[in-house]
């Protein structure tokens, strides 16, 4: 049922209709319109503060207090906040072109930022689709494996396989390779046949605690389901190069070249999932790069644009790519604003600030210092793990250190979101306080950030966790 809005309800309004009441506070107007992401209504953004403004690795709130932006928005800001070249460089593309999709046209930006990104791709990863974000690529590569085999006489080849407690994305594809419960849930039935293989969790591993040493039987979990489904069945793996949920989860030595072996025995494509590693989040462009290994595909977002504007890519091998030549078999897949001529521009801008500052070289010279900072806090009994690599790196906390006991739902809720993640904003930190898997800080800096800003996460950190047992203990 709707209601009209006659003249006189306009009349007895607070304030002219279309205009925003001068007399409500920014929180205020938050709570009655805003609906964050990933967040409750009704409690004020969800607790946090409203971020204003941006300088290096630092943010201000409309209070005027400073934070360290440990995050880097969302594993986003490569460069920092507040460079004036990459605000010029959309302002100046803005006057030129604002906007002009890549349906059956292209444009300067689009095609310059292509084949840059192809130029620094692994091996002949040449061809690249532009999306709006991470979701879509990993979207887009789903639909690409299943319409590939499609087309290359294998139409039984849908499956996809992807690792437990991983998170690849929100659309209801990639939700469907996401191996977060919580996450999943409340949209079920997802896509079907989405199936999850062994993560790669060195700190809690099943697979190898009884041996001397790592078997790489998380790698040949892959192998065993495929075997399960048939490998007439199975179209690609997914798999990030430091897995994002659970806590900067990295693999062992020789899991990506099993994988690769066993994705080249069975026909299966393999999808390099960096929307979080690429652009020198691990030191190098692409992830993949870095750890030594070859996909097929990689998708990727986030750092592209240091999150100045929102663009995504999967990047796919000419091995792929030969199966949609021609006129008779498009890739029957799209969105209005992939590719964003304003985007395009802002990603070059930004892959020159990179390449120019040689942030990638950056990041592996101060790798050390940053995991030193965080292997200091493992003296606190709470501190079980610390792993990752680059500027990405998680805090696995537990109740019991020697035995590796885990807190409980209701416990790492009360800590995460009661205390810490409070606390160490009041004290200036931004930082990730997850219990996706296990109870888990992540921290990933912009690339600019350095021994200064490792310092100050390690102060805030220890200041935090020592206050936290000490609530614990009450």
């Amino acid at each position: 049922m709707t209601t009209d809005v006659t003249p006189a309800t306009r009349a007895e309004s607070s304030s002219p209709l279309g205009e925003i009441d001068p007399k409500a506070s920014l929180s205020e107007l938050a709570d009655r319109h805003l609906w964050g992401h990933f967040s409750s209504l009704g409690h004020g953004v969800d607790g946090m503060p409203i971020i204003e403004r941006g300088e290096g690795c630092y943010v201000w709130d409309d209070q005027g207090k400073r934070y360290l932006d440990g995050l880097a928005g969302l594993y986003t800001t490569q460069v920092g906040y507040g460079r004036a070249e990459l605000a010029r460089a959309a302002a100046e593309q803005s006057e030129k072109l604002a906007f002009y999709p890549l349906w059956t046209h292209a444009h300067p930006k689009g095609i310059e930022l292509a084949a840059r990104l192809a130029k620094g791709a692994p091996g002949d990863l040449n061809r690249v689709f532009f999306t709006s974000g991470g979701s879509e690529a990993v979207e887009s590569a789903i639909k690409l494996a299943r319409q590939y085999f499609k087309l290359t006489g294998k139409p039984g080849k849908t499956k996809i396989l992807s690792r437990t407690l991983a998170y690849h994305g929100t659309t209801m594809g990639a939700l469907s390779l996401t191996g977060v419960p919580a996450l999943r849930l409340p949209f079920e039935p997802l896509l079907g046949g989405a199936f999850k293989v062994a993560n790669t969790y060195e700190y809690r591993c099943d697979y190898c605690s009884a041996s001397p040493s790592c078997t790489l039987s998380c790698a040949d979990d892959i192998e065993r389901m495929i075997l399960r489904e048939g490998a007439d069945s199975v179209a690609a793996v997914f798999l990030e190069p430091v897995q994002n949920s659970g806590g900067c989860i990295t693999s062992p030595d020789g899991y990506f070249d099993r994988v690769r072996e066993i994705c080249d025995r069975h026909d299966v494509l393999f999808v390099s999932d960096e929307v979080i590693c690429a652009f020198g989040r691990l030191g190098a462009m692409y992830g993949s790069e870095r750890l030594g290994y070859q996909p097929d595909i990689i998708t990727t977002a986030k750092g592209i644009t240091s999150g100045y504007a929102p663009l995504g890519a999967m990047i796919v091998s000419d091995r792929l790519a030969e199966a949609f030549m021609g006129d008779e078999h498009p890739f029957l897949h799209g969105f209005t604003f992939a590719g964003h001529p304003v985007s395009c521009a802002v990603a070059l801008a930004n892959l020159d600030i990179i390449e120019g500052e040689d942030l990638y070289a950056h990041v592996r010279a101060n790798e050390d210092g940053f995991r030193s900072a965080l292997e200091n806090l493992l003296d606190l009994p709470i501190v079980g793990d610390v792993r990752g690599k680059g500027y990405f790196y998680g805090i696995e906390l537990v109740k019991n250190r020697d035995t590796k006991e885990s807190f409980s739902e209701e416990e790492a809720n009360n800590l995460l979101r009661g205390f810490l993640s409070l606390r160490m904003a009041e004290l200036g930190l931004i930082c990730r306080a997850d219990s996706r898997g296990e109870t888990v800080i992540q921290l990933s800096p912009p690339l600019i950030a350095g021994p200064e800003q490792f310092e100050e996460m390690n102060q805030i950190l220890r200041q935090s966790l020592t206050e936290a047992m000490a609530e614990m203990d009450r």
